[in-house]
Order: structure tokens, then sequence, then C-alpha cells
């Protein structure tokens, strides 16, 4: 306090110079002038006006150092208060901050929540407290953080409506999310805030397939800041609205403002590989902007965009031809098709396929399964007892490794007519495929008995009796094989068999059959 006092001393008239002037201290230059009686060696208004003049720069010099009084006694009041700062409090935000180093979120959560319930007005530890939680995906303890946040204030902070959206976005509450956002936005933050903001309502757009809304936030978002990867991923969202030149114009644009950006450099080969399938795309688009319920266009537009590597544009069309023509079992692989591609295959065992469906060298289901699938789709939908049609198309599913819808379809034809061998068996092999060894020999047995000359069905059940132990079977089942249809395979697996049950000599004439019809190399 000596220095304050000596400061608040400055700020007073200096007595000496008062003295050296002749001169009696006074407040003010208007207390001068109101001096009834001056002095007498004070001769003319020449030394009047000096001694007015040295009392005004006198004032002068008291008011700023008065100014600077005030100012350092505030300065010095906050050290104090700072200094009265409980030590707990103290101790805790050095442990926090320590925490923060190490990137230890438990413990940041720990003594966040410690230091909010000793210091309830400290808006920074809050908020460091609810990024930590909402990053570790503690969601209803930062649920229970925000409503302790919002009482310790009477003003509503700006940041809990953007915690309380990152939370909603969380448990998939899109509507609750965009709300919060939008009242984010409204509190005008600054404008990266807007941007970014925007950007999240755009995925929430984009979680509920609203493509028109996605692009609009994008469009929005690059208002607020334009930069070059909002500007891909405004392009990748007209991509979902068929908006081919504002996409590629937009890629451009971005591919020009920073060509190093990791989105450009990602997604511009994309775009050029696509460009490459667009003479076949627009005349798709202009066709079914007319016939919008056209399945067979919708399916047509969705192997293009599959081969052109645009999986998530095939979903759109072939998930709305598989919800016009749910019976369609084209319709059902190429959207599975498009789903696994897309890495979400989970949805796509929803459909009953699996990871397994078998793909050709280029990475894509046969294109002639699928126009194949598609012909006997429109002979089932104009005649769903058609078991033949049925039989047929469960093969096709079973070359592309489906057993269970193969299967489904199998009994379906065997529902229309169980005396179909093909329908039995079809069903044995798809059971096979299952895994399940002792119900497809059942139905390879029903298989053979309908049609006991079909070696390739003779063959099947020797195959199936060999699995099971049964070698004696499995022998009499190929040699009916050989005597309707010779064949090296059932040679081969006549002679495994006839060793197995000490049928040497027979096994070694098998051998030297499969010798002579053996191909010369």
């Amino acid at each position: 306090m000596d220095r304050l006092e000596s400061l608040a001393h400055l700020a007073r008239a200096p007595p000496l110079l008062c003295a050296q002037a002749g001169l009696q201290p006074v407040r003010s230059v208007q207390a001068v002038s109101q001096r009834e009686d001056l002095p007498g060696h004070w001769q003319g208004a020449k030394t009047f006006r000096k001694c007015l003049n040295l009392w005004i720069a006198i004032s002068k010099i008291a008011s700023h150092l008065r100014t600077f009084a005030i100012a350092v006694l505030t300065l010095l009041a906050g050290t104090a208060f700072a200094a009265t700062e409980p030590l707990e409090l103290q101790q805790l935000r050095d442990q926090l901050k320590k925490a923060q180093d190490a990137e230890d979120k438990p413990a940041i959560i720990e003594l966040s929540q410690r230091t909010v319930a000793i210091a309830p007005n400290d808006s920074e530890t809050w908020d460091t407290l609810a990024q930590t939680q909402l990053e570790s995906e503690e969601l209803d303890g930062l649920e229970r953080t925000l409503d302790a946040w919002q009482k310790a204030f009477k003003r509503l902070p700006a940041a809990i409506e953007d915690f309380r959206a990152g939370l909603c976005f969380k448990r998939k509450d899109y509507q609750c999310a965009e709300q919060h956002w939008l009242a984010f936005i409204a509190t005008k933050p600054p404008r990266a805030d807007v941007a970014t903001d925007y950007d999240n309502l755009a995925e929430v757009c984009s979680a509920q397939a609203r493509w028109a809304d996605h692009a609009a936030y994008r469009s929005k978002a690059v208002a607020a800041q334009d930069t070059a990867a909002r500007r891909v991923l405004r392009a990748v969202a007209y991509l979902r609205l068929h908006n081919w030149d504002a996409a590629y114009a937009d890629m451009a644009k971005a591919n020009k403002m920073d060509a190093t950006n990791a989105q450009v450099k990602e997604w511009l080969p994309e775009f050029e590989r696509l460009q490459k399938f667009l003479p076949q795309i627009k005349p798709l688009d202009a066709r079914i902007a007319k016939l919008p319920n056209d399945v067979e266009l919708l399916l047509e537009r969705a192997r293009v965009l599959i081969l052109a590597g645009r999986p998530l544009l095939a979903i759109d069309d072939a998930e709305g031809a598989f919800k016009l023509q749910p019976a369609s079992m084209r319709a059902r692989i190429q959207l599975a098709e498009a789903l696994l591609d897309a890495g979400q295959s989970e949805d796509a065992a929803k459909l009953e396929v699996d990871r397994y469906l078998r793909r050709g060298e280029d990475k894509h289901v046969n294109d002639e399964a699928l126009r194949e699938l598609g012909r006997l789709d429109a002979r089932l939908l104009g005649n769903p007892k058609d078991a033949d049609a049925l039989v047929a198309r469960a093969r096709i599913l079973r070359n592309l490794r489906q057993f269970t819808l193969a299967l489904a379809d199998a009994n379906a034809a065997l529902a229309i007519n169980d005396k179909s061998a093909a329908a039995q068996f079809e069903a044995a092999q798809d059971l096979d495929g299952l895994n399940q060894a002792k119900e497809a020999l059942l139905h390879a047995h029903i298989a053979t008995e309908l049609d006991p000359h079909d070696s390739n069905m003779w063959f099947f059940r020797g195959v199936l009796e060999r699995q099971r132990a049964d070698f004696a079977g499995a022998v009499a089942s190929q040699t009916r094989s050989i005597e309707i249809s010779e064949s090296l395979v059932a040679l081969s697996e006549r002679e495994q068999c006839e060793r197995r049950i000490g049928k040497t000599a027979e096994a070694d004439a098998d051998h030297r059959r499969i010798q002579e019809l053996a191909p010369q190399r």
C-alpha cells in the first residue's frame, strides 16, 4: 500500500512549485480566477497570466497521474483477488492442465467436474468438460453436465446449444440436432463456427437421405467460409442430386483453390473416372425423369453407377427399384452389391446376401447373371407358380454363392411340385452349400429316385455319401453315374472310395482308366 499512497501523492499539485511561484495550493484553475485578493507582489496582468498557465499545466499532469493511479490500483486489486483464490482450486487447475497435456480424458473429466463444483462460473472449464465427454461419448454424463452448466448462468451460454446438438446427433436424434445447431447459429458466432455447424447440418441431412437439404446446407457452409474442402463436399452433394455440371464446376474450383488439399487429392480421380460414364448416365437420367417408376431403367442406371465406382448413387437407384418390386431378385442382388461396395455389409445381410457374393475379375457381379435374373423375375411376375423359373433362378443364386436365397427358391418350387427332380436336386445342392449335409443327402436320394437317368444327380449323391463316410453307397452311386455318362470326376471319386473299403483291384482299374481318359500333357 505504500506504493499506492505514493502514486496518489503524485496526483496532488506540488506544494514546492506553488511556493516557488509565490502561490498557495488550490484545487483547480477555476479557483484561481475566483480569488478576490491576489498577493501584493503580483504586479500586472503579465504575471497573472504566467501563474494561470502554470496552474493549467499542473492540473493536466495531476489528471493523468490520477488515471494512472486508478489503473494500477485496479491491476493490483485483481492480483490480490487471484491471490485469494482457494489453494484447492489452484491445485485443481494445475492438475487439469497436466491432464490436458497428457490427453488423459478420464482425468480431464474428473478434474473439470471438481473445478466447476468450486467455481461454477468458470465457462472455460465447463466447455472443456463438455467437449471431453462428447469426444469420449459419455452421452449421459454430457447431458447432466449441460443441465448443470445452464443452471449456473442466468443467461444461456451459446456453447450449450452447440453441445446439445452434438449430443442429439450422437444419439441419432437428427431433428433435435438440427434444432440446436440452428439455434447456435442464430447467436451469431464467428464465421468459422457458423461454417462448421452448417457442415454438421449437412451431415444431419445426409443421415436422413435429405439430399436437397444436404446440398443447401453445403452451400451455406461455403458462403460462410469458402475452402477447397468445402467445395469438394458440395460437389459430392451435387452428385447425389445428379447435378453433374454444378458438381464438376465445384470440383474444378476446389482444385484451383488448393490442389494439395487432401479432399481434392482423394476425390479428383473419382470424378475423372465417373466422367467417362456420363455419356451413358445422362440419357438414362432423361428417360427416368419421364418414367421414374421404371424398375428396369433404375437397375440399368444402378449398374452403370456401380461400374463407375459410385456405390452410394447405385444404392439410391437399386433401393428405389427394390421398393417398387420387392420380389425382384435382380434388384436385391444389385442393391446388395452396392451396399457391400459401400462397406455396408450389415445392410446387405438384411437382404440375406452375404459378403461371399461371387464377383468376376472386374470385381463386379457377372452382367449376364444379372440379366438372366431379370428375365426370370419377369417370368415369375407374370406367373408366380412357375416352378421351372424358380429352380432356374435358384441355380443362378447358388452360382453367386447365395445359398440361403437359392434354397428359398428351391423350396418354393417344391411347394408347387414336390415331384420335381430338378427342384429336389437344387435343394440338395443349396443345403450342401449351407453345410447341412444330412438334409442335402435326403433330397439327393429323392432326386435320383425321381430321375434315375441323370448322371449328375448320381454323382452328387455319391459325393454326399462319401462325406458321410458311406463309402459303399458312394461307390454304388458313382457306378450309376459312370454307367450313364463316364467322367473323370466320377471315376476319381469311385477310386477314392474303393481304396477306403479295401477294393484295391477295382481302384487300380479305375486309376488306369483315368490315365487313359486324361488329356495328354
